[in-house]
C-alpha cells in the first residue's frame, strides 16, 4: 500500500531542505566547545505528504524503497482542515478544507532526493 500521496514542494519547504543541505561552521559562545570553531553536518530534510494511517516505520521503508537513500529520522504531524467562507452571486458559501498528515524526513549526509525521477 500507498504511504505517500506525493512530494512537499513549496517555499516553506525548500527554504528548509536548502538551510539542511550545507555543512555549517560556527563559534559556540557558551558550553564545552565555547570559543573553537565547531562546524555541524549536513543532515537534508525533505517533505511529504502522507495517508493518516500511515506510521513513521512505513514511510521510512517506502522513501527507501522509492527513492534509495537511507533515512536517518522522520517527523510526523497532523493538520487540522480550516473552516472557509466565501460571498458570491449565489450568497455565501460555507466549507472546510481538507486535514491531511505531513512527515518530514531527514536523510544520511550526501544522500539526496530527486522528486522528479519517479515521474
Amino acid at each position: 500500500m500507498a504511504y505517500i500521496v506525493r512530494p512537499l514542494v513549496t517555499e516553506k519547504m525548500t527554504k528548509i531542505t536548502d538551510e539542511t543541505s550545507a555543512d555549517r561552521t560556527y563559534t559556540p559562545k557558551s558550553g564545552k566547545n565555547r570559543g573553537t570553531q565547531v562546524t555541524k553536518v549536513a543532515t537534508p530534510k525533505y517533505g511529504f505528504i502522507v495517508r493518516p494511517e500511515a506510521n513513521k516505520l512505513q514511510i521510512k521503508a517506502e522513501v527507501e524503497a522509492l527513492y534509495n537513500v537511507t533515512v536517518i529520522d522522520v517527523n510526523t504531524m497532523r493538520y487540522d482542515g480550516k473552516n472557509k467562507s466565501r460571498y458570491t452571486k449565489a450568497g455565501l458559501i460555507k466549507g472546510r478544507t481538507n486535514a491531511y498528515k505531513k512527515a518530514i524526513v531527514t536523510v544520511k549526509e550526501g544522500d539526496t532526493i530527486d522528486f522528479y525521477s519517479n515521474i
